[in-house]
């Protein structure tokens, strides 16, 4: 039989199935798809489509997208990003602060990344676009760098290809067949030539050094799992050695400290990459470098062999470290805070 919407349009059930079949599963349309008659821009209400289509996979197709349409338009509800996870966290109030999901993933609801204390969400995406865009730059370096006598460079970037001059840095069709000697030398040119040159080296030096702390700290962090399996493993070890689950737990504690201050380390250098240099940059570099010294003790600690001879040695040098690693965690917290509260901070615009 024929059915239609109240724009009066009457179309088959066979039209009807293989039109909304289309809009859904080829052009992921959801709460927008429209009447089928040429010009007519009613919409077809969610219980139409569900009663016009038959396939329960196109059903599941649809529901999840007025599901995901409902969750992007409402401020205060966003999907889990983690993989798999199809969770939706809801919160009172839209804002950058952290919320965990049902399956444990904690975020920022502002901007979706992993909770990233104390580096705020305008920086952090600066941050993760420069390193797109910069992951060639130490090779592009190490490409243009001069290791023979011949003053005609080619650029070894396979996107790029350009020929150029040594000693001016200019292009190098204009040279002729000068090999060995530059002929057309400017001094103005060349030297702001090369001042250009090393200010970008400067650049790229500086880059580097948070770029390589950061990663450190996050390739740490990946291998949280391994890290809890081995403290499972002393846990174990240890109440061999007379001593109780309760009396244990110093380890699993030490390790959740542990983790903690790595992430904040791995965003303080995010941080500290747009900061400039003042006062109070100087104290939060201190506070940096004072957690990260402790971070890497403890560390150390983590790792040692456990024997019945270091037992209490070594629960009473944890729990001193992780102690101090908290407290040191929060005052740097706390500084980097109140210079957000009382607009203490200057920034490089990169």
């Amino acid at each position: 039989y024929f059915t239609g919407l109240e724009c009066g349009h009457k179309f088959c059930m066979q039209c009807w199935s293989e039109y909304l079949t289309t809009k859904i599963m080829e052009e992921g349309m959801g709460q927008t798809i429209s009447c089928p008659a040429h010009g007519c821009d009613i919409l077809v209400d969610d219980n139409t489509v569900m009663r016009l289509i038959t396939d329960s996979k196109v059903k599941l197709k649809y529901q999840h997208l007025i599901t995901n349409s409902f969750v992007e338009c409402n401020r205060l509800l966003k999907w889990c990003p983690a993989p798999d996870c199809h969770h939706v966290v809801k919160v009172q109030y839209p804002d950058a602060k952290p919320v965990r999901c049902k399956c444990g993933r904690q975020f920022c609801f502002n901007c979706g990344e992993n909770w990233h204390d104390p580096v705020k969400c305008k920086w952090l995406k600066k941050w993760i676009k420069k390193c797109d865009d910069d992951s060639e730059t130490s090779n592009w370096i190490a490409a243009n760098t001069k290791d023979g006598g011949c003053n005609h460079m080619v650029c070894r970037n396979q996107n790029c290809k350009a020929e150029f001059c040594w000693v001016c840095l200019g292009p190098w069709e204009p040279h002729g067949s000068a090999w060995y000697n530059c002929n057309r030398y400017n001094e103005d040119d060349a030297k702001a030539a090369r001042d250009a040159q090393e200010r970008s080296r400067a650049a790229l030096q500086r880059y580097l050094f948070y770029c390589n702390r950061y990663m450190n700290h996050m390739q740490s962090l990946r291998f949280e799992h391994k890290l809890y399996a081995q403290v499972k493993q002393k846990m174990e070890e240890m109440q061999q050695h007379n001593m109780s689950w309760i009396e244990v737990q110093f380890l699993k504690k030490a390790v959740d400290v542990l983790c903690q201050c790595r992430a904040t380390l791995m965003y303080t250098y995010v941080f500290a990459f747009y900061l400039k240099k003042n006062n109070q940059s100087i104290i939060f570099e201190n506070n940096q470098a004072d957690l990260e010294n402790a971070t890497e003790v403890l560390s150390g600690y983590l790792e040692r062999d456990i024997s019945q001879d270091s037992l209490q040695d070594i629960k009473q040098k944890v729990q001193d470290k992780y102690r101090y690693c908290e407290s040191r965690r929060r005052v740097l917290l706390q500084h980097v805070h109140e210079g957000y509260e009382k607009d203490l901070w200057e920034y490089i615009e990169d």
